[in-house]
């Protein structure tokens, strides 16, 4: 970070964190309705390759750009949130960390992961910060959840259940159905947020076994992934693209005393993807605080990128085991 951005972010006349976004697609209104929130942040630019998305900010003095280098160039950009297909992560957050801007990213971080493990190096080294959206983590039901378990007592098991109808959640985003631009299919897509999940209960986990089912194009749409923690506590994390009753997305922990607990994450919230709306405002808050502090915010993301390909290693090895008669 330069010596100019680091006085503007933390100086005595720092105002809010002046935020633009990168990608206007179906998530972009959940961060955008976040800055009427966060008293911290402030949007001053939007960037979309559609003149039509940009249209309705023109005269808004919010600045309308189309490539994401001119938002970098802008002399009004503390930091920005990258909201662009899954395949172009990687080159709008590396452009943005070497232009010395903090970057929150939606997940995943990017699909490769050398690319990946690269981008936490170089924003170690700007000292920026480089946050994955992990909305789950900021769900009122999980959060309450974590504050119901009683202490000392150990976790026996964690299961999460991330389950929808894939189509009725892409709209226009038609690039989630496309494996060489989403990274794969619901184990790249939906995986890092239920993984995120059973981090966020266990810590550090790695995978032990995947089974996948694919389509006849080969995309995975429906998985089952078991994991273990370094304490070797199991969970088990159940994701499907086909699932015929809506939406289905909760998390169950199992203690050793018998003591079980579950949190709905769409529970008390009505609304097509309404639990949204107050998970992104979680995410936009941490992303300022962690600016502000100068944290870096980077292992979640690589972490859960490090469980999706582990996901689909397993499975190679399961089909090569099985090819050998070993199994």
């Amino acid at each position: 970070m330069t010596e100019q951005l680091t006085e503007q972010l933390t100086g005595p006349l720092a105002g809010p964190l002046r935020i633009g976004v990168v990608g206007l697609g179906v998530i972009s209104k959940f961060y955008l309705a976040a800055f009427d929130t966060v008293p911290g942040a402030r949007l001053t630019a939007v960037c979309d390759l559609r003149e039509e998305a940009l249209r309705p900010y023109e005269g808004t003095g919010v600045a309308t750009v189309r490539d994401h280098r001119a938002l970098l160039r802008r002399d009004d950009v503390d930091a920005i949130v990258v909201n662009v297909p899954n395949d172009v992560h990687g080159e709008v957050v590396r452009d943005a960390l070497k232009a010395g801007r903090s970057v929150c990213v939606e997940k995943p971080l990017t699909i490769d992961l050398d690319e990946g493990r690269e981008l936490v190096r170089l924003a170690a080294e700007r000292r920026l910060t480089l946050l994955t959206a992990f909305h789950r983590r900021y769900n009122d039901n999980v959060l309450a959840l974590r504050r119901r378990l009683p202490a000392g007592v150990p976790i026996e098991s964690v299961t999460v259940r991330y389950n929808e109808r894939i189509e009725e959640h892409v709209g226009r985003d038609g690039w989630y159905l496309d494996p060489a631009r989403c990274g794969g299919g619901c184990v790249a897509d939906n995986g890092p947020n239920a993984f995120d999940v059973v981090r966020l209960f266990l810590g550090d986990v790695s995978v032990e076994e995947s089974d996948l089912v694919r389509d006849e194009q080969g995309l995975d749409r429906k998985a089952t992934v078991r994991l273990r923690s370094a304490a070797g506590v199991p969970a088990e994390v159940e994701l499907d693209w086909s699932y015929p009753d809506g939406e289905l997305k909760d998390v169950e922990v199992r203690l050793a005393d018998g003591t079980v607990g579950r949190a709905d994450m769409l529970g008390g919230h009505t609304e097509f993807k309404g639990s949204l709306w107050h998970e992104y405002v979680g995410i936009l808050d941490e992303f300022v605080r962690l600016v502000r502090a100068g944290e870096p915010g980077s292992r979640g993301g690589l972490a859960a990128l490090e469980l999706v390909h582990a996901a689909y290693d397993a499975e190679h090895d399961a089909e090569r085991r099985m090819a050998a008669g070993t199994v």
